[in-house]
């Protein structure tokens, strides 16, 4: 399915899509870094119980300001072929997504300690950003970003204009199609999500690894992490977890080797489970996110032709 759009009505759509997602769809984001996070039993979970803290939910807009916004136009071609542009894309997002991902790891203070719990805080950027010595320490994690995406988008852009492409056929061969923006909005977000789930599933190994490598790019933990970490070592010696930690420290130094040695360490220390770790929620909110996008995305652009022809029709007509 095409449309007769200008770039100016392409860049509005994109945008307003943009827009409106990734302020619904952040916090879920946020709550998968933290389950990520090779600390997750650490600071997010009851040592006693194994419940999760509340702590978990706390900031989830933290390091939102730096998120960048991305307007891609899907056609299967273009996705499967343009892997050089990918791959520049890649460079571009990975120091946000490297200060993202820190900045959603900083520690938030709860409320019921007396504190306010300011969610759009600027403060967890400004403290994840002061982590980081070098700013070649921001493109850590390139190498792992850019094998998520790669088959990211391969596997979900092409799913996407089949199952579209199949129901819109379905429709039109039992006469129930309208043409309306409704339709339009619902058959893309329904296609754009069920084969942006599948892709989240598929590459969530990958996804693991890009954010174990990220999060220990600036080699500087926090004073309580320090702390803690201290104590650990302390109490029980060899600890298998501190032990992983800085395995990833050095892997994430590494360069393209070190997305390897994390994925093997974190096989090593939790199995299977710990590869896939936030998969079924990384699936919702890519599911969410993806059929949201585009299918406003696709409905705003049907919306911005339809307008601007009637708009030619009626100059014409006069």
């Amino acid at each position: 399915m095409s449309y007769k759009n200008t770039n100016t009505d392409v860049l509005f759509a994109g945008a307003f899509a943009a827009l409106t997602v990734d302020f619904l769809i952040y916090p879920l984001d946020t709550i998968k870094t933290r389950l990520q996070s090779p600390d997750y039993k650490r600071l997010y979970t009851n040592a006693s119980t194994g419940s999760l803290n509340r702590s978990l939910f706390y900031g989830l807009y933290q390091g939102h300001q730096i998120r960048p916004l991305h307007a891609p136009v899907p056609t299967p071609v273009t996705h499967c072929l343009a892997s050089s542009g990918e791959l520049v894309s890649c460079l571009i997002l990975t120091p946000t997504e490297v200060l993202k991902q820190n900045a959603q790891m900083v520690s938030r203070s709860p409320p019921y300690q007396g504190l306010t719990n300011r969610s759009f805080d600027g403060n967890a950027t400004i403290i994840a950003l002061k982590k980081f010595n070098s700013p070649k320490q921001l493109w850590r994690g390139y190498t792992a970003l850019a094998g998520r995406n790669l088959p990211f988008t391969a596997i979900q852009f092409p799913m996407f204009e089949h199952l579209r492409a199949r129901m819109h056929g379905y429709r039109r061969k039992r006469g129930l199609t309208t043409g309306s923006l409704l339709e339009t909005g619902v058959v893309t977000a329904i296609s754009a999500g069920s084969a942006g789930s599948v892709a989240a599933v598929a590459t969530t190994p990958v996804d693991v690894v890009k954010t174990r490598i990220m999060l220990s790019a600036s080699d500087q933990p926090g004073a309580e992490e320090r702390e803690k970490l201290a104590k650990g070592t302390k109490a029980e010696g060899t600890d298998p977890e501190l032990e992983m930690r800085k395995t990833q420290q050095q892997a994430a130094r590494s360069g393209r080797a070190g997305g390897f040695v994390v994925g093997r360490e974190i096989l090593r220390f939790e199995g299977v489970e710990g590869l896939f770790r936030g998969g079924t929620l990384r699936a919702l909110w890519t599911a969410l996110g993806s059929g949201l996008y585009l299918g406003v995305y696709e409905s705003a652009r049907k919306f911005l032709e339809a307008k601007r022809e009637g708009q030619d029709d009626g100059g014409a007509a006069g």
